[in-house]
């Protein structure tokens, strides 16, 4: 893709950059206000069925998804034109959520900007080697990146990592204003957790909150990691890599069944985020729609996306993912 034309799509989506309170405030009533509902149909449904209660959570899991993705959008400030406003949302779905807005908006921010750039790899994005990278790798550190790629340990053992320990300690050098809203957030967390073990009981509390928490992690997780891993993604080193490129090539559309599709706030549209983050998830579909070169890009269903649990490795050489077993083929 030439500057020019990388220019031309930049112009392109640009119109789409600026959020409507509007459409904000409707798409925040109709996904905390469900989730609401639906929480305290979990506990009320304890008395009942169990499984009515696990049903409940599911779907309760679900709207946590799009809860964060307007936690996600506030990061960027794209979900309201008001700094603050995006600030103080954020901090608000973060607690929901667990995550500290100005913490994770710092590290996800470098995500964005050295996605697929092999040189600048290890803040807010998965950890990937490649085959060269493994190879010369020592045995525990190849142990160590079997076990992190594994689906048990990335979308089990994941959330639980990462939701309830890495995110409520700040990194070191972190700037006062990160320390601050990650306090804010723990402290915050843990009044939420204690008044409802108080009021409702330790028991009741963990039969619900755990499975949204679980089911949404692991959901969360997963369209992370799906996005950025299929077969023939994007990494360059530094000297080669384009941000335009990183974005279009990079960054999948995952084209989902429209109720998925809309609980996870159109974030399967990542191609279209990652060109401009600026623009609001509840128009990212019709940017995708109205923009030709953006219709173009690598697509995946949930059938086909089952294939990235098989990508462990990035092959520089030959530009795709792999699997493991293809270092076998490598030593014949």
């Amino acid at each position: 893709m030439s500057k020019q034309l990388q220019r031309n799509l930049r112009k392109q989506v640009a119109p789409y950059e600026q959020s409507s309170s509007k459409d904000s405030i409707i798409q925040l009533i109709t996904t905390i206000g469900p989730f609401i509902i639906l929480w305290i149909l979990a506990y009320q449904s304890l008395a009942i069925s169990y499984l009515l209660t696990l049903a409940f959570t599911i779907i309760a899991g679900g709207f946590l998804v799009r809860i964060f993705i307007i936690f996600h959008d506030c990061c960027h400030y794209s979900f309201f034109k008001n700094r603050n406003a995006n600030k103080i949302l954020g901090t608000i779905t973060g607690i929901l959520t667990l995550f500290p807005y100005s913490q994770w908006q710092h590290d996800h921010s470098i995500h964005h900007a050295t996605s697929g750039n092999l040189d600048k790899r290890g803040t807010g994005d998965i950890w990937v080697l490649t085959v060269d990278e493994y190879l010369s790798s020592s045995l525990f550190e190849r142990i160590k990146y079997r076990l992190y790629r594994n689906p048990i340990v990335m979308f089990g053992l994941g959330p639980i990592y990462v939701f309830l320990i890495k995110n409520r300690f700040n990194k070191k050098g972190a700037r006062r204003n990160e320390r601050y809203n990650t306090y804010l957030t723990n402290i915050a967390i843990v009044v939420f957790a204690g008044l409802l073990c108080w009021m409702l009981g330790v028991i009741p509390f963990l039969l619900v909150q755990l499975p949204i928490f679980l089911i949404s992690g692991s959901l969360g997780i997963w369209l992370f990691y799906v996005q950025h891993t299929f077969e023939d993604s994007y990494f360059e080193k530094n000297e080669e890599w384009e941000y335009v490129m990183a974005a279009v090539e990079g960054s999948s559309y995952y084209k989902l069944p429209k109720l998925l599709q809309w609980l996870s706030g159109n974030i399967g549209y990542h191609h279209v985020h990652h060109l401009s983050p600026r623009v609001p998830n509840y128009k990212l579909e019709a940017v995708h729609n109205n923009t030709e070169p953006l219709q173009n890009v690598p697509t995946i269903t949930l059938a086909t996306s089952l294939k990235s649990l098989k990508f462990r490795l990035w092959d520089a050489q030959n530009k795709r993912f792999v699997g493991f077993n293809y270092l076998s083929k490598l030593q014949k």
